[in-house]
């Protein structure tokens, strides 16, 4: 019974924070522009955050929903759903190469607040630069300004990462 009532407890924080982010990213991330540039994903902060428990099937389909809802009131045509499922395919890998000596400890998050600043960091800049390397290369589908590209790739991730660290510190505390 207690096992139940800590399940729907995770489940419920999970789908307000599901619904939070993806309106979140529609109404002020997605209006945050500099220069064409600079665009922030906040949003893929839910698939950085979910459990390590998290079964892979179960991963994937949350995180091709979240792209999905992403798309469907950004008008993206699956570009998002294609670069989150891309994203939540290597955080399994990811989390791995990144894993620590002690292994990770059950009932604990992806966060800094278990497992410190220099982790999380790590762990967040990896996926949020392949989300990122992924999306924006399929949104231009060109080679042709490669580093026109890699520029926008490397300067929103930088924003993204910043906004991500951010909030460990001001909105999940614990």
């Amino acid at each position: 019974m207690k096992d139940l009532i800590q399940m729907i407890k995770i489940l419920s924080r999970n789908i307000v924070r599901f619904i939070f982010l993806v309106v979140l990213q529609i109404f002020i991330f997605n209006n945050i522009q500099f220069n064409g540039y600079i665009n922030p994903y906040f949003y893929i902060l839910f698939i950085i955050l979910l459990p390590f428990e998290t079964p892979g099937w179960l991963l994937l389909i949350l995180s091709f929903l979240l792209g999905f809802s992403i798309d469907v009131f950004s008008q993206t045509l699956g570009i998002h759903a294609s670069a989150c499922v891309f994203m939540a395919f290597f955080r399994p890998a990811i989390l791995r190469m990144l894993i620590p000596r002690d292994e990770y400890e059950i009932g604990t998050y992806p966060r800094i607040y278990y497992y410190g600043f220099s982790w999380f960091l790590k762990y967040t800049i990896a996926l949020v630069f392949i989300h990122h390397l992924f999306l924006f290369y399929i949104e231009i589908f060109t080679f042709s300004d490669f580093f026109l590209t890699l520029l926008r790739v490397i300067l929103s991730s930088i924003f993204s990462i910043s906004l991500i660290v951010l909030s460990q510190y001001f909105i999940y505390k614990k």
